[in-house]
């Protein structure tokens, strides 16, 4: 049986999907844009962006109950494959040991012409 999770310290989704889902003892969260929730604004520059997505994956595992320290996998979308090492350095911020596994790859366009998406797959606490 899947649970719904769904924050006001996320952005709203933008089309018909879930911000995240919880099925047994994982947590899904939907690709994260980087919007601020309360402002609305849409980050440009590629570490603010970064930042910005990952916050909002982490206030939906956290509205779900877990946290980053129990993400296994997370998928990085960026416009431009040249912004890798800027993402890693916000990324390293967020990750510190443990690592989870993780895809970056680089898309022709993303929604709302957004730098980069992120989503994440934890465990429950």
């Amino acid at each position: 049986m899947k649970k719904i999770i769904n924050t006001v310290n996320a952005p709203a989704a933008i089309g018909p999907y879930s911000q995240g889902v919880i099925i047994g003892d994982l947590v899904y969260t939907s690709g994260q844009l980087p919007i601020n929730p309360q402002t609305k604004v849409m980050e440009s520059e590629i570490k603010s962006a970064t930042k910005q997505s990952l916050e909002n994956c982490k206030a939906i595992l956290e509205s779900a109950g877990t946290n980053l320290d129990n993400v296994i996998k997370t998928m990085v979308f960026v416009k431009d494959l040249k912004d890798f090492a800027l993402v890693n350095e916000v990324y390293a911020e967020y990750f510190t040991k443990n690592f989870p596994a993780r895809s970056c790859v680089q898309v022709a366009k993303l929604p709302l012409d957004a730098m980069i998406e992120i989503e994440v797959i934890a465990t429950l606490k």
